[in-house]
């Protein structure tokens, strides 16, 4: 081989050499950004995750006040076409899932599981849920003894 040619060879093969070294430092930080974006979407995930738990908690409490309400008027309007104790028994079990749902909400919230990365979206706290949902309970137990006292 020609001294001409080795000098050739050797050019290219430092050529090459350049082009490895930019494509691993191009490689290296592609894969950062994609380990940051995957960061990125976990955190996102699980503040999604947060958000779907306080949904869930106000379908609890909406299907509660609902039924609530349906119980104090299935007395009243059972009263002229049913026997009165049907429409206290109606109502008393209706009030009654309106209780359970109500228990239901914060039960469910306040053991709804926290899986890494710690979200940042902030919950509600558990003293706030369980007193709202306490008086509600304690709705409850008014409209339940209204309903009986009244039938009789």
């Amino acid at each position: 081989m020609s001294r001409k040619a080795a000098v050739r060879a050797a050019g290219r093969a430092a050529d090459a050499a350049q082009g490895v070294r930019q494509s691993a430092r191009h490689l290296e930080r592609s894969a950062g950004a994609v380990e940051s974006s995957a960061d990125r979407s976990t955190e996102l995930a699980a503040d999604r995750t947060v958000l779907a738990a306080e949904r869930t908690y106000a379908a609890w409490v909406r299907t509660g006040l609902a039924s609530l309400a349906s119980g104090v008027g299935a007395r009243a309007l059972l009263a002229r076409v049913a026997p009165a104790w049907f429409g206290g028994f109606t109502g008393s079990v209706l009030i009654l899932f309106s209780a359970f749902c109500f228990g239901a909400a914060v039960w469910r919230e306040l053991r709804a599981v926290r899986p890494p990365p710690i979200p940042d979206t902030r919950r509600l706290p558990g003293w706030l849920l369980m007193g709202v949902n306490g008086f509600l309970i304690l709705v409850d137990a008014v409209a339940l003894v209204g309903i009986w006292a009244r039938a009789g």
